[in-house]
């Protein structure tokens, strides 16, 4: 009997991981495909990797994209960071519960509440300096840290949580200066946290749309809206070639992660031992 459950579950999680990553893997392989159609795989050819290089309109979105993606988990990390210390150091259970709550309302919310909302609020505040373009890369940073900070915030909470303040107590009784402490006792120890959220702050910027829709300008324009401009027309390949260098460096930054905070885990454990 557990046999048989165990062959069924086995087969069910192949079918979910089939029915999510099929299509990225079709993708894949039509990116290297020697013609221009999406449904006869002529033959290998990296045509189109060169094609999407000579691309000057998607160069410089993939360029905005990332830059807004690394200002985003730049200004994520260090609001996060210092959100993190605040609320980990506040003795007002009821305050510290209450801002938690609404840190957690970014992630809860819809993305296209969110969008709409700053959006309008972006608007309102451009009239009241009598602004008409407010929207560019500003607001879209304004709006990415805004839904980044939390995953930071959560990320390194729970690493505050862990460490012995003791130590920490310890350093400034051996004449340590607080900051001086802090940055030699306390960062090394959550130090995974800050890169675990600046990883997902990069990530989630990279890859948004439907925020940075409602709060980009015409002067900013990012891969995604790119790309979406252009299912009004037919999509050619080298946007399928574009996509796939996006899927393996994210890939290789989850791997990547992953590997260091399993480095914590065992550096804590056997710490603990």
């Amino acid at each position: 009997m557990k046999k048989k459950t165990s062959v069924v579950s086995g087969i069910y999680i192949a079918l979910i991981f089939i029915f999510l990553y099929a299509p990225i893997a079709v993708m894949m392989l039509f990116s290297f495909n020697s013609t221009a159609s999406t449904y006869t795989f002529s033959g290998l050819s990296l045509h189109w990797y060169r094609e999407m290089f000579s691309d000057a309109a998607a160069m410089n979105s993939l360029k905005n994209t990332v830059i807004l993606a690394l200002a985003t988990a730049v200004a994520a990390s260090v609001i996060g960071l210092l959100a993190s210390i605040g609320l980990f150091n506040s003795k007002n259970r009821l305050y510290k519960r209450a801002m938690m709550t609404a840190t957690n309302i970014p992630m809860m919310n819809p993305e296209i509440v969110t969008g709409i909302a700053m959006m309008l609020l972006f608007v309102f505040a451009g009239t009241l300096v009598n602004k008409s373009d407010v929207l560019g890369f500003w607001t879209l940073l304004i709006a990415h840290v805004t839904f980044a900070l939390p995953y930071v915030i959560l990320n390194v909470m729970p690493k505050l949580k862990q460490f012995d303040m003791h130590v920490y107590e310890a350093a400034l009784d051996l004449g340590c200066k607080p900051a001086k402490a802090f940055f030699k006792v306390v960062m090394p120890e959550i130090v995974t946290g800050i890169i675990t959220g600046f990883v997902m702050s990069f990530t989630l910027s990279l890859d948004d749309f439907i925020i940075s829709y409602f709060t980009n300008g015409p002067s900013f324009q990012t891969l995604p809206i790119y790309i979406f401009s252009m299912t009004k027309k037919r999509v050619k390949p080298d946007m399928f070639a574009l996509s796939t260098l996006m899927f393996v460096v994210i890939l290789v930054l989850l791997i990547l992660m992953n590997i260091a905070q399993n480095k914590a885990a065992r550096k804590g454990k056997r710490e603990a031992k």
